[in-house]
């Protein structure tokens, strides 16, 4: 089953409609739409210190569990413009290249030393760290691995080293570590657990392989899951036939390449234009021109658009809620085995792409957060109440902001409650249970057989 949006495969956007920003940025943020300062959020290039809310709980409060959900780092294009030179960028890791970390010449010494790892199917076959002078179509760059480093480094300092999730002794039963088959998200997954568990016993690592982006692991059979997708992708499609100024872009983008419009279209020019912008390479220039800023903003302006309309039209909503029931199940299960006292799969790591995060926002109701950056993470974090020990909590984070009441579930709850966070009930209920109310269903398998009224 085909699950990615094809067309376009969607690698960024947000709501416009709300400007208002789940974490303020150091910048001051312009009063309207502006697709440079959107795209500069997206590319996430690694520069000051991040500011983070994770692991913030009344004393006594103990946390219990930690699962993180990531895409992998910034990466190269996915799709070249045609009969142009591709961008110029360098995946081999140079530790006195910007950006950098302190721990990444340690980083490549110990994915060198991999051998003894467990590694799912044909994850073996795969190379721990980029390693290419030229970057390969989807190759995690350096700065991907920075990013994620980065991440890693931030978790550690907060659950293991404020909080103690695991002991110095830790086992490979207290991990749960998983990632799609690309390169890009094994090394992701890698380079955060590297600064998380730094110089980590190889043999303590069981990577699970999961061959959807979705996660939908042996739930992926859901027929209106598809028809919701595939309606989503007509509201696309007529979005963007609608947009005259992006078709007059489009047919002078063409022309300076010297391809048909369609076809320059269909090689998705916003992915690979990006890979320029984040990394700060001129854009493409053939005899008859260059692409340029404008034609960038345009592209970019309608993403930007179409995100908004795709959160009032409610279809992606639908999609969302089918497409993410098996993995947001798989959490809610180890977090209630967590919670009634098993010590096993503390620490979860699921490492995936921007087609998991979106989907998996959506669906918990967050509509104000943006589309997912390079290296986003979210965060399900368990709390036991030391007051009454038999009461947990959650909090749900996102790249470092508290949403826990953003969330559709939980949003009225902190009206009610002195505690900063939400039962864990109202988590397992929704899963559960209220998932479906919207198809008229009261299971999975029903919401996704029952045809749409």
């Amino acid at each position: 089953v085909h699950l990615i949006p094809v067309n376009p495969v969607r690698e960024d956007g947000l709501n416009p409609k709300s400007r208002k920003r789940i974490m303020p940025d150091l910048l001051t943020e312009p009063p309207a739409i502006d697709p440079v300062y959107e795209a500069h959020v997206y590319c996430n290039v690694p520069s000051v210190a991040e500011r983070s809310m994770e692991g913030h709980a009344p004393h006594y409060f103990k946390l219990v569990s930690v699962q993180v959900l990531i895409r992998h780092g910034d990466r190269y294009p996915l799709y070249a413009i045609p009969k142009t030179k591709r961008p110029d960028i360098d995946c081999m890791l140079v530790p006195s290249r910007k950006p950098s970390h302190p721990q990444l010449e340690a980083f490549i010494k110990h994915m060198s030393k991999g051998s003894a790892a467990q590694m799912d199917g044909s994850l073996s076959s795969l190379p721990h760290f980029p390693s290419h002078s030229l970057c390969e179509m989807g190759e995690l760059t350096q700065t991907g691995v920075v990013q994620h480093l980065r991440n890693g480094q931030l978790l550690r300092e907060i659950y293991i080293n404020k909080h103690k999730l695991l002991p110095s002794d830790w086992t490979a039963k207290q991990l749960y570590l998983e990632t799609t088959g690309k390169s890009r998200t094994l090394q992701s997954a890698l380079a955060l657990l590297y600064t998380f568990l730094p110089d980590f016993d190889w043999k303590k690592i069981n990577m699970r392989h999961q061959w959807s982006t979705i996660f939908c692991s042996g739930s992926c059979d859901c027929p209106m899951r598809n028809h919701y997708l595939e309606e989503e992708q007509r509201r696309q499609y007529s979005l963007r036939v609608k947009n005259s100024n992006l078709e007059k872009i489009y047919v002078d983008m063409a022309k300076i390449v010297g391809i048909p419009t369609r076809q320059l279209r269909a090689s998705n020019p916003i992915d690979s234009l990006l890979c320029y912008f984040c990394h700060n390479v001129s854009f493409p220039c053939t005899k008859a021109g260059c692409i340029g800023m404008e034609h960038f903003k345009v592209i970019k302006r309608h993403q930007l658009e179409d995100e908004r309309e795709r959160q009032e039209k409610k279809l992606y909503f639908l999609y969302a809620l089918l497409a993410t029931h098996p993995l947001l199940n798989q959490t809610v299960n180890r977090l209630q085995r967590i919670a009634e006292g098993k010590k096993e799969e503390v620490f979860v790591l699921y490492s995936a792409h921007d087609v998991t995060l979106s989907p998996v926002l959506s669906a918990l109701g967050i509509t104000e957060a943006r589309f997912p950056r390079f290296a986003a993470r979210l965060v399900f974090e368990l709390w036991q109440d030391g007051k009454r020990p038999k009461e947990h909590f959650i909090r749900i984070l996102y790249n470092g902001a508290d949403v826990t009441f953003q969330t559709s579930f939980c949003k009225d709850h902190y009206k009610r409650s002195s505690k900063p966070m939400c039962p864990l009930e109202k988590l397992v209920n929704f899963v559960k249970r209220d998932m479906f109310l919207i198809f008229n269903s009261t299971s999975y398998y029903d919401a996704c057989h029952r045809r749409a009224l």
